[in-house]
């Protein structure tokens, strides 16, 4: 008779069905870990906590007897309790890959298996980036194209264009709204409903606000919420997908950040429905290629980044950022703020942890660029305040392509600009008692000044870059320069 395999364990963010029934898991029972210590020590937003845990027990009612849901104070305690060693797929933070490999050792993990939620293997990474020492996401996404054959005529892109950005870079309608049909929403159950009181029974201090469940938690949820964007709301996405509208927080957004990052869905699935939106003649190639460059190039080029570069990236602060976040931008105060882009954006992340990437790089980023704010913690604020935010997701995010705090291994140039950008790309200046186009004043835009200031602290490196150069030469002939750089080292409100 031959014996039963290990169970497969499963961490919260690799609930996908394309993770637990494959083929050669098909025969394991499932286990599935509450960890209350994790739950303390990750802490963050209150309604990523919510999907976590949600994820998880859905996926225990799913599976019935085949799964076994343990609460328990760590991940050990459950294991030992189980009594039999498990199996893993590789976790997605080094501190837990430690942690798994250390079980090994302890006899609680008999194998830990390659990470299934990523389209291209850590070891076909390693080989593609061999000893280089920078990297362009460009050059990866093309090369993704061509491994995967996605968007791929032979071996000449679709149209005969890699790259469709510079059609997808529209300002935002006059309207109030995008005017599109709304994405897909989940209905709560009673298993969120029991979340929600066991998470009020922790008494941990989350950040953020509790409200309902916006994303998808389930594989079902997930294809219902992938089938909605691609048919209704892709073709649309491309064209406003770097504007911001306060009104329309979702425009034509996929919303579908947090159940890939949950491996509720597979990113090959996901673009693979994209193309064939686009070569059916249902959506614009640009529309299709904008977002299946997020899915395949830049979520993917960010996980291997992760682990390429290890765990001294996070120490880099190569433009010397030690200023410590404010209070009103740690606690997420939107009301302490005037500035109506700055105040939406941490609006958006109180109220329901996410915001779409233009506010993450172009608002929250900027802000934090211009003021010198200390890139690890900012790292951890994004981490903790995201509900799709995870170790693996921000440093490279945040210290490389956000803060140019590795000096450029991973991007070209810093990401920052003036209320001019900001104005053109987001309706928010219609209402803001701060002018895009004034550098002095009571009503003075702090980007706009703060652009100045940045370029003046950092105008060598700047010098130096053919991206950012002229901005130095624009800044040297500036009537008002040291008006501007003695309002802004005093400015105190934004």
């Amino acid at each position: 008779m031959t014996s039963k395999p290990e169970p497969l364990w499963l961490f919260a963010d690799q609930l996908g069905r394309h993770i637990h029934s494959a083929p050669e898991h098909s025969d394991r029972d499932i286990i599935l870990i509450e960890s209350t210590a994790a739950l303390r020590r990750r802490g963050g937003h209150r309604q990523k906590a919510h999907l976590l845990l949600s994820g998880m027990r859905h996926l225990a009612a799913e599976l019935g007897e085949r799964a076994q849901l343990w609460q328990a104070d760590g991940y050990r305690d459950a294991l030992v309790e189980l009594g039999r060693p498990v199996v893993v797929h590789e976790p997605t933070s080094r501190a837990a890959h430690d942690f798994v490999h250390a079980l090994v050792e302890e006899g609680l993990v008999a194998e830990v298996l390659p990470n299934p939620s990523f389209a291209l293997s850590r070891e076909d990474f390693e080989k593609w980036a061999g000893t280089a020492s920078s990297f362009r996401m460009e050059t990866f996404y093309r090369e993704q194209r061509r491994r995967f054959d996605i968007l791929m005529d032979g071996d000449r892109p679709a149209g005969g264009t890699w790259n469709y950005d510079h059609e997808n870079r529209e300002s935002p309608p006059k309207s109030e709204t995008l005017g599109v049909d709304p994405p897909w929403w989940p209905t709560e159950d009673e298993i969120d409903e029991q979340v929600r009181a066991d998470l009020d029974a922790l008494e941990i201090e989350w950040s953020g606000a509790d409200g309902p469940r916006l994303f998808a938690v389930t594989t079902d949820e997930a294809n219902e919420a992938l089938r909605t964007f691609i048919d209704q709301r892709l073709a649309t996405f491309g064209r406003y997908e770097d504007a911001i509208m306060g009104a329309d927080w979702t425009m034509s957004h996929s919303l579908l950040s947090v159940p890939l990052n949950l491996s509720l869905l597979d990113p090959l699935d996901v673009v693979h429905a994209a193309e064939d939106a686009a070569r059916s003649g249902d959506v614009d190639l640009a529309a299709a290629e904008g977002f299946i460059r997020q899915v395949i190039g830049w979520r993917e080029f960010i996980w291997h980044l992760y682990w390429h570069f290890g765990a001294e990236y996070m120490t880099n602060n190569k433009l010397d950022a030690h200023v410590p976040l404010p209070d009103w931008f740690r606690d997420l105060d939107a009301d302490a703020v005037t500035a109506r882009c700055l105040s939406d954006a941490l609006e958006g992340v109180r109220d329901r942890g996410w915001v779409h990437h233009i506010p993450r790089l172009m608002i929250l980023g900027s802000h934090a660029l211009q003021r010198n704010y200390d890139p690890a913690e900012l790292t951890e604020w994004f981490r903790a305040n995201f509900v799709d935010g995870y170790e693996w997701v921000m440093p490279v995010n945040v210290i490389g392509m956000s803060q140019h705090a590795d000096g450029g291994l991973m991007a070209t140039k810093p990401y920052t600009s003036g209320g001019a950008y900001i104005n053109k790309m987001s309706d928010h200046c219609r209402s803001c008692d701060y002018n895009p186009k004034k550098r002095v004043g009571d009503d003075a835009c702090p980007f706009t000044a703060g652009y100045w200031a940045f370029t003046h602290r950092h105008q060598e490196m700047l010098s130096a870059n053919h991206r950012t150069a002229r901005a130095v030469s624009t800044m040297n002939r500036l009537s008002d320069l040291d008006a501007v750089l003695e309002q802004e080292a005093h400015r105190e409100v934004f």
